[in-house]
């Protein structure tokens, strides 16, 4: 029997491989596999910003629903097991560890036809697989980078495609303009579908809808669903919808919108007949909803704020948050990025926002550098310091914040978000 922490070693090994946009490899893997995508029902879900969000409250308002509810994400934060959850819960490692041992020799057989499985794909696979074997009567699936061409594509229509909050992002594989990259994105809207999609720039919301016409399937739009605001805090908001009051316990106006959108697709599904889910289901699923790592109060006292925000479209909404909820308080940010990342634009968005800077290495081989994150920080903030780890960069900013009362901020990457959360929750 394998061991779980041999199945990581397994589809870890796949990581030399890097990501390769295509569907052909996908498509020979899970016809070896039997087809398990092809026994499901999915709400697909692609943009740049806002994804887990909308994919965290539509799964939790199904699994309230009574639905069996699969939920495929990337990255995890603390865990592997996060990626692959049924019912809002990850599977266990036993479920992991089974299903590398019965599929992980398709690997190999094909690579040595000379097909060659990448990490991502390969983990999509094994969603595909859990998931159909355990029946989800509907799953939630979220895209990688792109849409068209990214391996969660492999599926025929869904119930509806979901497009969030486009930004500039991946432009080496997606495209330099907003248009080419929503091209991308709008790759996972198929016929015999709805599509949804969140607020857009004009040039977005153009391929999206052209694309939505097209196919002669209707578009529901995130601005159609009538909300009344009644409160918003670093816990999240309150909000009327349909008269029913809903807590949203994730917090920023940001989050607000991804709710709008989750609800746009919830409100298309029911018209149309396809979910069956009440107000009050509703209610109660999205006041459930967790995802760790976006704008997160990990301590209130001193106050302590956990971001994985990583390009400027992220980054702008972790700044209004702050300028919302934290106005005129001194703040120590510890920020790591990685290299590939549009650190500048980030940077300059963050400008008069905090008294210092800690920069952390990543333990990532995409990160950049602590000293050269620092370099790039002192353009834009007077006080910053370069720490040789996340650890020791959140002692030292943790003891200021209990001496100074100032809040502390840790931003500018889910890796980050990821290796420093469980240590700050058992210092807080």
């Amino acid at each position: 029997m394998m061991t779980y922490e041999n199945a990581l070693k397994k589809i870890r090994s796949l990581l030399s491989f890097g990501s390769r946009p295509g569907l052909d490899r996908m498509l020979a893997l899970l016809d070896r596999m039997g087809n398990p995508q092809d026994r499901l029902k999915y709400i697909h879900v692609a943009g740049t910003n806002g994804k887990g969000s909308v994919c965290a409250l539509l799964s939790s308002a199904l699994v309230s629903a009574g639905y069996k509810t699969g939920l495929f994400i990337s990255p995890y934060i603390t865990d592997f097991c996060e990626r692959i959850q049924i019912n809002n819960t990850p599977v266990g490692r036993e479920a992991i560890a089974e299903a590398v041992e019965n599929t992980f020799p398709l690997i190999e057989r094909l690579q040595n036809e000379g097909i060659i499985i990448t990490e991502f794909e390969y983990v999509n696979a094994l969603e595909f697989y859990i998931h159909a074997n355990a029946e989800c009567d509907i799953v939630v699936l979220e895209t990688g980078m792109g849409g068209m061409l990214d391996c969660t594509n492999v599926i025929k229509s869904p119930l509806c495609s979901v497009i969030t909050t486009i930004g500039i992002d991946h432009t080496a594989v997606l495209g330099s303009t907003l248009a080419e990259i929503a091209e991308q994105k709008c790759g996972i809207i198929k016929e015999h579908s709805y599509a949804v999609t969140s607020k857009q720039e004009f040039e977005a919301m153009q391929v999206i809808e052209s694309t939505a016409r097209k196919l002669k399937i209707p578009l529901a739009k995130s601005e159609g669903v009538q909300i009344d605001i009644k409160s918003e805090s670093l816990d999240g908001s309150v909000f009327d919808f349909n008269g029913t009051e809903i807590l949203l316990p994730l917090a920023g106006e940001h989050q607000i919108e991804n709710a709008e959108t989750a609800l746009a697709a919830i409100e298309i599904l029911r018209l149309n007949g396809l979910i069956d889910i009440s107000d009050m289901q509703i209610q109660d699923g999205f006041a459930k909803a967790k995802n760790p790592a976006r704008l997160e109060t990990l301590c209130k006292d001193p106050i302590v704020i956990l971001d994985g925000a990583h390009n400027p479209n992220g980054t702008a909404a972790l700044k209004r948050a702050i300028d919302r909820f934290l106005p005129n308080k001194d703040i120590i940010c510890i920020m790591g990025m990685l290299a590939d990342k549009d650190s500048e634009s980030s940077l300059k968005l963050l400008e008069n926002t905090f008294s210092r800077v800690f920069t952390v290495p990543i333990d990532n081989p995409r990160a950049l550098a602590s000293e050269e994150l620092m370099q790039k920080c002192r353009k834009h903030f007077d006080n910053v310091t370069a720490f040789d780890s996340d650890k020791a960069a959140f002692d030292a900013a943790l003891e200021a914040a209990k001496r100074t009362g100032c809040a502390v901020v840790i931003c500018g990457s889910l890796y980050l978000a990821g290796s420093i959360r469980p240590y700050v929750l058992s210092r807080c």
